[in-house]
């Protein structure tokens, strides 16, 4: 009809609390709403904000128990050493706490079930080691403070953003974590799902930077979220924890966050989503700052991956050109010492009895022992150069 006005399609906004402060999402009214019928109107979320259920962080929850416990029981604690705590629980007690203060398996168990270990890496070809390494940890504490950052923040980062987009950042920032730790720990193994925990919390940093424009409360969101990361790395300052993957693993999620969470913009979105009759001029879907950033991240991860694994593979250490990078990992205080030099021992077998001297502090003791494994003997040698 001659000069009749139509009304534009309604995109609601609406406020939707998340990582302590507000983000903004359209939804779209039902279809089986109309305006004749004078009932409440009933509106559904859009494709480009639906909310997914969670199940694949819970599942990885699930898989590193598991590997724990088979690690557990391959230590085989009671046969492998000539003492344990909690004996009660037979082949799945904990080595010493002298060995491993932790409550868990042996380094030689660890390092049999896929821990990172450069040599392994590099001279004998075993590249997995960088992805097995993150699903096994060093004792029951370690895996406890890990699974439960892995519930708080990967749950809230799977269900805004789906499964797959979640576990592909999860899986490639624990890589990156394994790599970065590679090129600068070569004595000593690593293990833990910490690398990828941070690449998850670098994802969260990244993804309120692209999509700045959706949230409420951004400053003290973004503050919260500096203050928190920082607290981590600190953290990672204290003796016998592998700093390196935590600051490889939050570098890679950073970038990642740019590449996978991104998100379109409400101008964009209700330009699709309403009728065709009612479109005016074309608007773009993402805003030139979220591509440049998206593009340049890219460029990043994939200049970054491919120089990290050519140096890791040509045995390049990087420590030898960075003096003061080992700081990073482990700040020495009057309190603690870094020296994390791995520990070695001479031996001696003598009809029943067994001498060990650690070669690093020279202290010798004497075991009652005959034909002890080799693993014995290097639990043994564990808790007596420490």
């Amino acid at each position: 009809m001659a000069g009749g006005v139509h009304s534009q399609p309604e995109i609601q906004i609406q406020v939707h609390s998340r990582k302590g402060g507000n983000s903004v999402y359209p939804v779209e009214p039902s279809t089986t709403t109309t305006a004749s019928s004078g009932g409440p109107a009933f509106y559904r979320e859009i494709k480009h904000f639906k909310k997914w259920f969670p199940w694949l962080i819970p599942s990885f929850v699930i898989v590193n128990v598991v590997t724990f416990l088979v690690t557990m029981y391959v230590n085989n604690c009671p046969h492998n050493s000539v003492s344990c705590y909690a004996g009660f629980l037979g082949r799945f007690s904990f080595q010493p706490f002298s060995e491993n203060p932790l409550l868990g398996p042996s380094s030689t168990t660890l390092e049999k079930m896929g821990a990172l270990d450069v040599n392994k890496v590099v001279r004998e070809h075993q590249g997995w080691r960088l992805i097995t390494c993150m699903w096994l940890h060093g004792g029951v504490f370690h895996l406890l403070a890990n699974m439960l950052s892995l519930l708080v923040i990967g749950i809230r980062l799977e269900r805004e953003f789906g499964f797959v987009r979640i576990g592909v950042l999860y899986i490639i920032a624990g890589l990156g974590g394994s790599l970065f730790s590679a090129l600068f720990i070569k004595s000593n193994i690593s293990v833990g799902a910490s690398g990828a925990l941070f690449g998850l919390l670098g994802s969260m940093l990244s993804e309120l930077i692209i999509n700045w424009t959706i949230y409420a409360n951004k400053i003290a969101v973004l503050a919260t979220l500096v203050v928190i990361i920082i607290i981590n790395l600190a953290v990672g300052l204290l003796p016998h924890v592998d700093n390196f993957a935590h600051i490889g693993g939050f570098v890679s999620g950073f970038l990642l966050g740019f590449v996978f969470l991104i998100r379109p913009q409400f101008g964009w979105v209700s330009q699709r989503y309403a009728s065709r009759a009612y479109s005016t001029s074309a608007k773009p879907k993402f805003k030139m700052y979220q591509m440049v950033l998206w593009v340049v991240s890219l460029i990043l991860l994939i200049i970054g991956f491919t120089s990290g694994l050519v140096m890791l593979f040509r045995g390049v250490d990087l420590n030898d050109h960075c003096s003061w990078c080992h700081y990073m990992s482990c700040l020495p205080t009057s309190r603690w010492s870094c020296n994390t030099e791995p520990v070695s021992c001479m031996s001696e077998q003598t009809s029943n009895q067994l001498t060990l001297t650690c070669s690093n502090s020279n202290k010798t003791r004497t075991y009652s022992l005959s034909n002890p494994s080799t693993s014995k003997i290097q639990g043994l040698c564990t808790q007596l150069c420490r």
